[in-house]
């Protein structure tokens, strides 16, 4: 079988196109669920952001005052409250717990950054920036 230049760009195989003998109303759903999920992720990430915004200022604080960067009870409290949330809106609260702990791991890797950088020579602000 030959292929024309249309088939293939830069020697990649051409996207395929939607199956034959599939109902449009039914590529027109996809589409449409599909850039519901696309809005969806897109608000996931925004509100990680602002997550993170919250948190970066948390880090500051305990930095000024010599506190942890960690707090498992604190951690616990929100593990515990995350799964039943999560149970209330049939999301499997194993999942919600893998998130939030990923999540946790990563704020704690920012406040121990802000700590050892507010920690430094007076006056200096750290990578994170000020308060926020």
């Amino acid at each position: 079988m030959t292929h024309s230049m249309s088939d293939h760009t830069a020697g990649q195989p051409a996207t395929p196109g939607p199956p034959e003998g599939i109902d449009p109303s039914v590529l027109d759903e996809l589409s449409r669920l599909r850039d519901s999920i696309d809005n969806i992720d897109a608000a996931v990430v925004h509100m990680l952001a602002e997550r993170f915004k919250c948190t970066q200022q948390v880090g500051h604080l305990k930095a000024a005052h010599r506190l942890p960067p960690a707090d498992p009870a604190r951690e616990a409290r929100q593990i515990t409250r995350l799964r039943q949330l999560a149970e209330s809106a049939k999301l499997d609260p194993g999942f919600a717990e893998k998130l939030l702990n990923f999540i946790i791991a990563e704020v704690i890797r920012h406040h121990e950054t802000i700590a050892r950088s507010d920690n430094g020579p007076e006056g200096t602000e750290g990578p994170e920036g000020a308060l926020r």
